[in-house]
């Protein structure tokens, strides 16, 4: 299991509080809420962009709070998907790579294996600025599983898409992180992306948490 402790942030007039929680470190959890709830706050502060001070994040034996932002290994998919839209599919993935990833055999294979898997292989050399909504967010998906994270954070990852591409989009999310062996965090309010894939929903309000809910398959 993970755990959060003694979490503390206060942002003008909004407070995310979150003295204990605790959640598996496989599987897929979704943080469900309304606008407002802290969801995003969360997220954010587990990716290491807020720095609440003296709390824990216990992940598999590791405090990832106490971890800069570079050492976190964390995959993280936004809402807005965050691509350079001058630059093509490839060289949008090409870019987060170090020198030697770039050089490295393995990890071009990986890519490839990923590219194929996520039937990116014939906008590969297109600008993401003319890719469509579900070939940015494959891309971005891509871009996020190549480092191999321990974890990876997904906020609305699925709402810019049409209705009839995200049952898909889901599915490829599912399979590919059961097939790297990745948990998943997922922020929602799609009860579709529950239903599809949530093996424990954490519910948020007003900044705490409501309930944790494990559902069972």
């Amino acid at each position: 299991m993970a755990k959060i402790e003694n979490l503390s942030l206060k942002m003008d007039t909004f407070q995310l509080t979150i003295g204990s929680l605790s959640v598996p470190d496989q599987g897929c959890t979704v943080f469900w809420g309304p606008s407002g709830s802290g969801k995003t706050t969360l997220f954010r502060t587990l990716m290491g962009v807020y720095k609440p001070e003296n709390w824990i994040w216990d992940f598999q034996g590791q405090n990832l709070a106490a971890m800069p932002i570079e050492k976190r290994q964390l995959g993280v998919v936004f809402q807005s998907y965050e691509l350079f839209p001058h630059l093509s599919a490839e060289k949008n993935i090409a870019l987060i790579l170090s020198k030697a990833q770039a050089q490295d055999e393995n990890v071009s294979q990986k890519i490839i294996h990923l590219r194929d898997k996520l039937n990116l292989k014939k906008c590969w050399a297109t600008k993401a600025a003319v890719l469509s909504g579900g070939e940015k967010q494959r891309v971005a998906l891509l871009r996020a599983l190549i480092s191999q994270p321990r974890l990876l954070l997904l906020d609305e990852p699925f709402s810019a898409l049409d209705p009839d591409l995200r049952h898909e989009a889901r599915s490829q999310v599912k399979a590919l992180a059961a097939e790297m062996n990745i948990p998943i965090y997922l922020i929602t309010h799609d009860q579709d992306d529950v239903n599809q894939l949530a093996d424990v929903v954490v519910q948020m309000k007003n900044g705490s948490i409501l309930s944790v809910q494990k559902l069972s398959k």
